[in-house]
Parts: C-alpha cells; sequence; structure tokens
C-alpha cells in the first residue's frame, strides 16, 4: 500500500501504476479510487500512467473526522500530485470528484494541470437557493443525512438502483456491481460521509468554472437520477471558456461503471485530442 501524510497529519492511500502521460482518477461519495477500476485496466493498457487515490475519510485513508469540504479535497490533491511531482496532467472526477477536479484546476493546479473531464459531476452547485431556483430541494439532503446517520448499512444498498439506473425497467441488475459500491461505501468513516453531503451538496463551483483556462469535457447521462444534468452539466458547459459537453441519452449518474466501453472510448478521444 502507499500512502502519504499530508501536512495536517491525514493519511491518504493512492495507486500510481504504469508509465507514460499522466491520467489523474477522482472518485465520488462515498466511494474510494476502486471505483475507477474499469478506466484504471483500460488507460493503463493504452500506455498511460494512471493515479488514483482515496479521498481523506474514504476508503483506506484515515478516517479524519474534520476538514470534510471541497477545498481541503483539492489541497488534498494538489499535496499529492506535488509530492509525486506529476505535471502536464489530465484529471478527470466523477460526481463529487468533479468538484474536486474544478476547485483543483481552478486553485491549485500551479500549471500541473493540461486538461480536467467533468463525469456526472455536481457542478455547478446542486442545492435548490435564490440564486438556483431549479436545483434540487434542501429536504433531499437531509434525507440523504438521516440515511447515512441512522441507516447506513441498508441506504448504501439501495442507493445502488437509482446509481445505476437498476431500478428502470429492462435494467441488467449486477449483484456484484451493488456490492462491490457498498463495500466501497462502508469502508470509509461516516462522519467523513456525513459531512461530504454538505459538501457536494452546497458547494458552489461557479466562479471556478467561469476561471478555468484549460480544455475541460463535461460527460452527462440523461437518465442520472442522483445529479440531473439539466442542473449540472448543461449549466456547467454555460460558464465554462473552453468546454465541450456530451450527453447520453438513458445513461445513469454510475455510467463509468455500466456504460464503461462508451464513456472509455469518449475519454480515450478528448484526452488524445
Amino acid at each position: 500500500m502507499s500512502t502519504l501524510k499530508l501536512k495536517d497529519g491525514t493519511e491518504i492511500f493512492y495507486k500510481d501504476q504504469g508509465e507514460g502521460p499522466v491520467l489523474m482518477f477522482h472518485h465520488g461519495w462515498p466511494l474510494s479510487s476502486d471505483d475507477w477500476d474499469a478506466q484504471v485496466i483500460f488507460f493503463l493498457q493504452k500506455g498511460y500512467r494512471v493515479v488514483t487515490h482515496d479521498r481523506r475519510g474514504h476508503g483506506r485513508s484515515s478516517q479524519d473526522i474534520y476538514n470534510h469540504t471541497i477545498e481541503q479535497y483539492a489541497s488534498d490533491a494538489a499535496e499529492l500530485v506535488e509530492f509525486l511531482d506529476l505535471k502536464d496532467v489530465i484529471h478527470i472526477g466523477h460526481s463529487t470528484g468533479g468538484g474536486e477536479v474544478i476547485r483543483y484546476v481552478n486553485k491549485y493546479a500551479n500549471g500541473r494541470a493540461k486538461k480536467a473531464v467533468l463525469i456526472s459531476a455536481v457542478p455547478p452547485i446542486m442545492v435548490a437557493s435564490d440564486s438556483n431556483p431549479d436545483g434540487v430541494p434542501m429536504s433531499v439532503f437531509d434525507g440523504i443525512r438521516d440515511q447515512t446517520l441512522n441507516n447506513r448499512q441498508q441506504f448504501y444498498i439501495d442507493l445502488t438502483f437509482p446509481f445505476y439506473g437498476y431500478n428502470r425497467e429492462g435494467a441488467d441488475v449486477k449483484e456484484g456491481v451493488q456490492r462491490n459500491w457498498w463495500r466501497q461505501g462502508m469502508m470509509g468513516g461516516i462522519v467523513a460521509h456525513y459531512d461530504g453531503i454538505k459538501a457536494f451538496s452546497e458547494t458552489d463551483f461557479r466562479d471556478d468554472l467561469k476561471n478555468v483556462d484549460i480544455p475541460v469535457l463535461v460527460l452527462h447521462g440523461e437518465d442520472d437520477q442522483i445529479v440531473p444534468y439539466q442542473n449540472a452539466a448543461l449549466k456547467s458547459i454555460k460558464l465554462l471558456k473552453n468546454g465541450t459537453i456530451k450527453t447520453y441519452p438513458g445513461f445513469p449518474h454510475g455510467m463509468p461503471t455500466t456504460e464503461a466501453a462508451t464513456i472509455n472510448k469518449d475519454l480515450l478521444e478528448f484526452i488524445e485530442a
């Protein structure tokens, strides 16, 4: 196991594999770097160096109970990039990881980032407010908090159905995929997961999106039941200076797993462009 002790003492688990141009993947809530397995092996076989990490409090990283904010997550990613001395990196983030990516690229990259990809990502901002009236009501996130606090073991099974679109008629439900999601979730700390709900739902990424100059690819499923694409991808692309968008009819939130062949193909095309 490879770990990095950050400035505040938190230990971050990471995997640094392969040789070649560098790709760094940032996972979603409440998972771990294992959620990128379908992308990791694909790009290793294509001759890339692939770096993944478990966010603080998640997976195999230490279960610290403090600083579970997007700002801290982006700062942690910067420490890992600098420790490994990565340059010309393409950062790819799913869901909460997409928020981490855009904050990192805007505030912490220091010229080390080449491109970015936001997949099923939470920016610009999820929660409804006066400035985001068609956002997701706060009551939805309060429900997620309640379930995480009081029913986490069962909730993490139940959530896989909308996450992967397994609640749709005719869906090819794969219990192994569900169990793997549950495994990753239960490895993490409950405090990190509870506090992380506020981080992914209430952080405002609008300035980050506006300020980023590097090429950004936005990918989102049109049947995303977790992060509705109308409130996310369609708004993000309007704020990006150098953005490209592709949406997929019928694809769910967890499309990097369920639709890996399509997502990997489109990622490769953007990366090699």
